[in-house]
Parts: C-alpha cells; sequence; structure tokens
C-alpha cells in the first residue's frame, strides 16, 4: 500500500465477495476508516517467506527452469521460404514473440506458475532504489508479447529477498495476483472487486507528498496473504512479523512502505486487462535479483 500507512484490519473475507462488500453496514465501514487513520507501521511489509528459497508465497511454482515461461500452442504465423508466412503468400515476414520473457534469468523464470498467461515484470534500476518500471507479458501461444513500459515506484529502501516488516524494501519473488478493490467503483475488471470506504487514506509520505487517493485502486499481492478475500483482510498466515498488504495501487508521487505504486491511468488499464483464466502473476525486484 502506500508509504507511510499500514493496511487498515478488516475482518476476513472468503471469496465469492463482490456483491457481499458492497452491501456492509455503516459500522464496519467506519470501523475500518478509524483504522486506517491509528496504523501507521506499514502496507508494504512483506511474508514469511524468502523468496530465495520458497518461489511464491500462495502460488505454485512452475516447472524446471526454462520450462514454465514457455506454453504450448500454436504459432500464428510459421516462416515460410523467401520470405514469406505460411499460408499466406506474399505476406511480409513476422518476428514471432520471444519464448522467454526478456531480463529474467532461470531462476525466476522457474518460479512462474506453468498456468500463468499475464505476467507483470516489475524491474527495479538497483537494490537501493525505489524507482522502477512495469510492463504487461501476454503469452500469445507462441511466446510472450509485451506492452508498453510503464514507470513505478517502489519501497524507499529498494528490494530485499528477505523481507521483514518495517524494513522499507520491497519483497523479491513470484506472486498471484487474484483480488482487487478501492475507493472508487470498479472499472470493469474480471476480478473480485471490493469498493470500501476502508481504502480512504489521508495524510503524507515520505516526501511529504499528499497520500490521499492512493487507494483508489488497489491489486492485492498474493505475499502473506489469503487468496480469495478482500485486499483490507487482515490475515497473514506466514505471521506478522514478515508484514504484509503488498499491493499494486495508484502512484502518490513518493516512494512505498513495500508495495508497486503506478499511475491511476496505468492501474486502471491493469485492472481492465487482468483476468482470473490467464492466471495472473506479477515478478517483481531489481534488475539483477530479477537476472538470476
Amino acid at each position: 500500500m502506500a508509504s507511510s500507512i499500514d493496511c487498515p484490519p478488516r475482518p476476513r473475507h472468503r471469496a465469492p465477495y463482490r456483491a457481499s462488500v458492497r452491501a456492509r453496514g455503516r459500522a464496519v465501514r467506519v470501523a475500518v476508516a478509524l483504522a486506517v487513520l491509528t496504523a501507521l507501521s506499514g502496507c508494504g511489509t512483506d511474508t514469511g517467506t524468502t523468496a530465495r528459497d520458497t518461489p511464491a508465497a500462495t502460488a505454485p511454482a512452475g516447472g524446471a527452469p526454462g520450462t514454465a515461461h514457455t506454453a504450448p500452442g500454436t504459432a500464428d504465423a510459421t516462416p515460410g521460404p523467401a520470405g514469406t508466412a505460411q499460408g499466406r503468400p506474399g505476406a511480409a515476414a513476422q518476428t514471432p514473440p520471444p519464448a522467454r520473457i526478456p531480463g529474467l534469468g532461470p531462476r525466476t523464470r522457474a518460479w512462474i506458475p506453468a498456468t500463468a498467461r499475464q505476467v507483470v515484470v516489475v524491474t527495479g534500476r538497483d537494490k537501493d532504489a525505489n524507482r522502477s518500471e512495469a510492463v504487461l507479458y501476454r503469452h500469445t501461444g507462441s511466446g510472450w508479447e509485451g506492452g508498453p513500459a510503464w514507470p513505478a515506484r517502489n519501497a524507499l529502501r529498494g528490494w530485499t529477498d528477505d523481507h521483514w516488516a518495517g524494513d522499507l524494501r520491497s519483497p523479491v519473488g513470484v506472486f498471484t495476483l487474484t483480488d482487487a478493490g478501492g475507493l472508487l467503483p470498479d472499472p470493469g475488471t474480471e476480478l473480485p472487486y471490493d469498493r470500501s470506504e476502508g481504502f480512504a487514506v489521508g495524510g503524507t509520505g515520505f516526501e511529504g507528498e499528499p497520500l490521499e487517493g492512493s487507494f483508489d485502486y488497489v491489486i492485492a499481492i498474493d505475499y502473506n496473504r489469503e487468496p480469495g478475500t478482500s485486499p483490507l483482510d487482515p490475515t497473514r498466515p506466514l505471521g506478522a512479523g514478515r508484514g504484509g498488504g503488498i499491493w499494486l495501487h495508484v502512484d502518490h508521487q513518493g516512494p512505498t512502505q513495500g508495495c508497486v505504486s503506478l499511475s491511476e491511468r496505468h492501474m486502471e488499464e491493469l485492472l481492465r486487462t487482468l483476468d482470473p483464466d490467464r492466471h495472473p502473476v506479477i515478478v517483481m525486484g531489481d534488475a539483477d535479483s530479477l537476472s538470476r
């Protein structure tokens, strides 16, 4: 979540919750709002796993290195003789998408579940940097096609393979993306979406920037959380000491406590694009760590 506040405590949700969360009583919303104002220890704290040892806190890793990044399927066009595409005489040959996502090494690729067909890759500038970029890759059946690079931010002190609550670093790893929510209405996502006043936030971030609006749109990163619940769910399967509340959320023009932030426009686009049937995941970390 955003840089200077903790994830607000909230009663646990169980999927499906798309309809039920919108019928919550006023008392629950007020309680959550009060919790937001009083919690200060960090949305953006991590799980009880070391990404180096356990690929993802809640998702199985893919197969052996070099296998999880590809998927069965036929190419859209197989290059034919004389620079034409087979079955399309006279058509210019097209470069097929790469079989591997650029920038990811064998260890990282092995963490990606074999079922994943949408992968958000967030690459930090270096281990201690809080600026990064995000690219959404889609598997076409013949390879990985990347979208445009979006500017992003991560935790104040950069990245870590061994994250603990309050270390102000984002966790390195591969994690599923199963649940969303926000203060604003559902923009048209296929993910379960919890619209709640519990996402209201105030105050300022590390650089004095206002945090208001940071949680207008949120996608929970399944890092020390229970998939199938609202992003506001406080459950920490691996213990509070490893933190939690690692989200994709709206950028507030400053570093986070552990989350990844994108512009509101890009968050809205991502929400509309992610498809649970394509088993989306996020791959996140500094460039050197991801290249291993």
